[in-house]
C-alpha cells in the first residue's frame, strides 16, 4: 500500500536547529506518513545529529550528497522516486504544528481542485486581516484557505496529481513558479486559515533563532537573504515582514506574472522596498 504523505528534510549546517525540527515532524506523523533525509554537506556536527534518525523506522530513505547540491536536485528526487499520495518538504529550520498532516490532507480530500495547501510561517504581527480578507476564501469541507498563486517552500502538502500533471521543476524554475505554473492549469494554491503555524527559526524574531547578530546572519545566511543582498538582521526582518505583505495582497490573476505584467510586478516590488509603502496589485 503507498504511503500518505512523504516528506522531505533537506539539511545543511543546521545541527543548531535539526534537534528541534526533525524530532518534531517525525511526532506529527500517521502511520502511513514517511520523512525522507538529504544532507547537503560533510559538515560533521549536523551529521552527528542526524545519526541518531537514519534508522528510525519512520524515516524512509538517507541520502548524504557530499556536496551541497541546495534544493532543486533533492526535490526531484522525492518527486520521481516517491509513490505517495501527497509530497512535502520541510525545512531544517522550521517546526510543524501538530496535527498539520491531518487536517492538510482533509483539507485536499475534500477539495480536488486544491494544488498545494501550505502552513503559516510569519509571526502573528505580520498579519494584515484587512488585507488578507478578501483573499480568505470557503471550500467544501468547512475548509478555508487564504488564496495564493504561490506558496512557500516548507510546510505545504502538494497532491501527487500535480506533479503528474505538470512534470518536475525546470532547470531554472523555483517552487515560487511551479506553483504559479500549477495555478494556470487550475489548481488552487494557498494557505490553510485559520492558519497553521510553521515555526521559522531562521526569523530573528524566533526566540529559538541562532541569528542575532549581523554577524551571525552572514554566518548562516539564508538562500533567500543571499539572493535579496541582504547584509543585516535589521533588513532580513523587513524582507520577511515584506514577504508576508506581497503575500496578503499579491495578485490572484496567473496573467500577472508573465511576460511585461510580470516585470511591472517586479518593478513595484522594487520601489516598495525603497519606499516602505505597500504594493498595489
Amino acid at each position: 500500500m503507498n504511503a500518505r504523505a512523504d516528506i522531505l528534510m533537506i539539511t545543511h549546517r543546521s545541527a543548531g536547529y535539526v534537534h528541534l525540527t526533525l524530532p518534531r515532524l517525525l511526532d506529527t506523523l500517521g502511520p502511513d506518513d514517511r520523512v525522507w533525509l538529504w544532507q547537503n554537506g560533510n559538515d560533521e556536527a549536523t551529521l552527528a545529529a542526524l545519526r541518531p534518525y537514519t534508522e528510525d523506522p519512520r524515516v524512509h530513505r538517507f541520502h548524504h550528497s557530499l556536496e551541497n547540491v541546495k534544493l532543486r536536485e533533492p526535490t526531484t528526487w522525492l518527486w520521481r522516486e516517491s509513490d505517495a499520495r501527497y509530497l512535502s518538504k520541510v525545512d531544517d529550520d522550521c517546526m510543524v504544528t501538530p496535527g498539520w498532516l491531518d487536517t492538510f490532507v482533509s483539507a485536499h480530500e475534500a477539495n480536488p481542485t486544491f494544488g498545494v495547501v501550505c502552513s503559516w510561517r510569519h509571526p502573528p504581527q505580520d498579519f494584515r486581516p484587512e488585507l488578507a480578507r478578501k483573499k480568505i476564501r470557503s471550500f467544501a469541507g468547512g475548509h478555508q484557505l487564504m488564496v495564493n498563486l504561490w506558496v512557500q517552500g516548507s510546510g505545504y502538502l502538494m497532491k501527487r496529481q500535480v506533479v503528474e500533471q505538470l512534470g518536475h521543476l525546470g532547470p531554472d524554475e523555483s517552487f515560487t513558479g511551479y506553483c504559479i505554473r500549477a495555478a494556470r492549469e487550475g489548481w488552487v494554491n494557498g494557505y490553510h486559515y485559520p492558519f497553521v503555524p510553521e515555526a521559522h527559526l531562521d526569523d530573528p524574531r524566533s526566540p529559538h533563532s541562532l541569528i542575532r547578530t549581523d554577524a551571525d546572519l552572514l554566518d548562516r545566511m539564508p538562500l533567500s537573504a543571499k539572493a535579496n543582498g541582504v547584509t543585516t538582521v535589521a533588513d532580513w526582518v523587513a524582507q520577511l515582514e515584506q514577504s508576508a505583505l506581497v503575500l496578503q495582497t499579491a495578485s490572484l490573476d496567473p496573467r500577472d506574472y508573465q511576460g511585461w505584467r510580470r516585470r511591472l510586478a517586479n518593478a513595484r516590488r522594487r520601489l516598495q522596498s525603497l519606499t516602505g509603502r505597500p504594493a498595489r496589485w
